[in-house]
């Protein structure tokens, strides 16, 4: 018997460690493990929990169908993992364990745990590459050592992929006659302690959907792309992100999807498609980073001397920030739609990460696991490296004297307060003239619904600069 184990990898299609798993004659199962006090323990968002496992339930019927049946084990911490998987392959008779590779340090003690305890019961263990284009380690400098710095990968990437090529691999064949599935909200050993299966209507889960809204995206947007990506009241990205980050669609299967739709890979950033290549690129640089620096998994800044910053840590200025209450309509546009959808546009996701970690001063950690708890596309990798780079900690950082102006990002970005209208109920009926700078229209209509500006940008500006220059002498 040959087990496979799905993680954040929740597809038939492009799926290594599937593959590999039916490439012979011998039967084959297939397993997930639920783990809830461990989801809890990495800020893992409910949101985010409920997409999971109803795509976990779709996965299921969609293996039964195939003759394999997909067995649900609830270990709730990673320790525990080893000895359930043990006993799970001694009553399955299983001889061969197939996955695909896990980049976090957690994820990766836990498989090294595996694989010492199955090698006792001499079942073997193979680690695939399922989440990324290129494997860590592949891409390389010319010392032979890996990238610390974006645009030298990306362009070392793009040679190497040119070299290696890749291949689609197609969901496997039927491997018996179709098995039941019993559903997962029929099941109650998951729903304790986990809440609500009924996933949000908003994010429908299945690689059809993870599918459909690649292709229409690639044939809708991405020639607009680099022009649109930064308007949140516009769709002018691919909303693909959840389903990247869950392993319903795989980077392989994006990058193969544009190529197909554009006759060829862009190269170049004169060349349409290259933004949105660029982002996958971007992905593919932060999840190479957790490989070569394990302590980016232990909240640690990737620039160590940054450690040393006198961060805040004020309760009262975090808990405004996170409820949308900053007096900056761009900010709190942001964050309320991230509270009421578990997603927030990469524009937006910039702009509130420069004003918690620049003007309010407050540590990026915090921002870091706010979204986490908050984000149905939580994906360690990315939001790292996307908050460290905004604090100027981080890969590629900006530099420390770049500080986003939430005002001008504003009127840049959503320049008729299209968005800001939508989520900022206090300044629904304001006039475009007015709402990005509302207080003063609002005091004149003896209004005071709207809260004051936490900070003057200015002098947070200043101190935020402050702060870094006295690290550099110390």
């Amino acid at each position: 018997m040959r087990l496979v184990w799905f993680r954040n990898d929740l597809r038939l299609s492009d799926n290594p460690a599937l593959r590999h798993g039916c490439a012979s004659d011998e039967p084959v199962a297939a397993l997930f493990i639920i783990s809830p006090t461990q989801w809890r323990q990495h800020k893992m968002a409910p949101i985010r929990q409920r997409f999971i496992l109803a795509q976990v339930d779709a996965l299921g019927r969609e293996l039964a169908a195939l003759g394999i049946q997909l067995h649900l084990l609830r270990v709730e911490t990673f320790a525990e993992v080893p000895a359930a998987l043990t006993d799970l392959c001694r009553e399955l008779g299983v001889s061969q364990l197939y996955a695909n590779q896990a980049i976090e340090l957690d994820e990766q003690r836990r498989d090294h745990a595996v694989t010492a305890a199955l090698a006792e019961q001499e079942v073997g263990c193979h680690w695939l590459n399922g989440c990324c284009v290129l494997p860590p380690g592949r891409v390389l400098t010319g010392g032979r050592e890996m990238f610390k710095v974006f645009t030298p990968f990306s362009r070392a990437w793009l040679k190497a992929l040119d070299e290696d090529g890749f291949v689609i691999h197609r969901a496997p064949a039927p491997q018996g006659e179709p098995l039941p599935w019993q559903p997962l909200a029929e099941r109650a050993f998951v729903d304790e302690g986990i809440g609500e299966l009924t996933p949000d209507p908003r994010w429908p889960v299945g690689e059809a959907e993870a599918l459909r809204r690649l292709h229409a995206f690639l044939e809708q947007g991405v020639l607009d792309y680099g022009e649109t990506r930064d308007f949140p009241a516009l769709a002018g990205t691919s909303i693909l992100s959840p389903y990247l980050a869950a392993g319903i669609v795989s980077p392989r299967q994006c990058v193969a999807a544009l190529q197909q739709r554009l006759g060829g890979r862009p190269q170049s950033k004169a060349q349409p498609g290259f933004v949105w290549l660029n982002e996958l690129i971007w992905r593919e640089f932060y999840r190479h980073l957790l490989v070569l620096i394990p302590t980016l998994s232990m909240n640690r800044p990737f620039k160590p001397e940054t450690a040393a910053l006198p961060w805040s840590w004020d309760p009262d200025a975090f808990t405004a920030w996170c409820e949308g209450r900053t007096g900056y309509p761009i900010v709190d546009a942001a964050m309320r739609c991230l509270n009421a959808t578990g997603w927030m546009h990469n524009r937006l996701r910039m702009i509130v990460a420069s004003f918690l970690a620049k003007d309010l001063h407050i540590h990026w950690r915090l921002g870091e696991d706010y979204f986490m708890s908050r984000l149905i596309d939580g994906d360690l990798a990315a939001n790292n490296g996307g908050w460290q780079w905004a604090a100027g900690t981080g890969a590629d950082a900006a530099p420390y004297f770049r500080v986003f102006n939430p005002t001008t990002q504003g009127q840049r970005f959503d320049p008729q307060g299209e968005f800001i209208r939508t989520w900022v109920s206090e300044l629904a009926d304001l006039p475009a003239t007015h709402v990005h700078q509302p207080h003063d229209w609002l005091r004149l209509k003896g209004r005071q619904d709207y809260p004051a500006p936490m900070v003057d940008h200015a002098v947070a500006r200043v101190r935020a600069i402050e702060m870094f220059r006295d690290l550099e002498k110390q």
